[in-house]
């Protein structure tokens, strides 16, 4: 369980293929992890294999690199990273379980006064989740949404401390990026599924 708020930015200085699938090296400013814990890497729960002075690897099972961008990502590229939360941790975020719904594009980016807006293309299966000002994890980042423009499109409101603090001040049109819908939307809409179905 993480809550979106990215603690550290690394960037990956090594991918292989291995028995447990797709490895990634990712340099970080860690130096206490241990084996087997949870990390959201671009909001993708994967497990520390091993791990050293400012380095982890993690790997990628096929499961996860059909529902995410992880088969295209190359050596250099910065993800956002947050460890797992430790109960009494404050939940500044929101609940995010690192399981990615889907994979979103970037539309339009824009700058209004102090914020930059970002429009982005969703799957359908995550769009009919959001709510205005409810909640939306990109990239492993817990976000607002600001707006819900028209059909599968969420506008996403970026301030400067996310921009500095994450890799979202890089974002450009037709980028690709991890999306999951907020659980609670999910759970309501799984509990909610045969009651909707009746009254149609």
């Amino acid at each position: 369980m993480f809550s979106g708020l990215v603690d550290s930015v690394g960037s990956l200085d090594r991918v292989a293929e291995t028995e447990a699938g797709r490895e990634f090296r990712i340099l970080c400013g860690y130096d206490d992890l241990t084996d087997g814990e949870s990390i959201a890497v671009n909001g993708a729960c994967l497990t520390v294999r091993a791990h050293g002075p400012g380095w982890f690897t993690v790997a990628a099972v096929s499961t996860t690199m059909g529902r995410t961008t992880l088969a295209g990502w190359q050596v250099g590229r910065r993800v956002n990273l947050e460890r797992a939360l430790r109960l009494g941790d404050r939940l500044g975020g929101h609940l995010v379980l690192g399981h990615v719904d889907g994979v979103g594009r970037v539309q339009n980016v824009a700058q209004r006064g102090d914020a930059r807006l970002v429009d982005l293309a969703l799957p359908v299966e995550v769009a009919e989740l959001l709510v205005p000002q409810g909640s939306l994890t990109v990239d492993g980042v817990s976000l607002t949404v600001n707006a819900l423009p028209v059909g599968e499109t969420a506008q996403i409101s970026l301030i400067e401390y996310t921009l500095r603090h994450t890799t979202l001040g890089a974002l450009r049109e037709a980028d690709e990026v991890h999306v999951e819908a907020d659980v609670i939307g999910k759970y309501i809409q799984r509990l909610t599924a045969s009651y909707r179905t009746q009254a149609i």
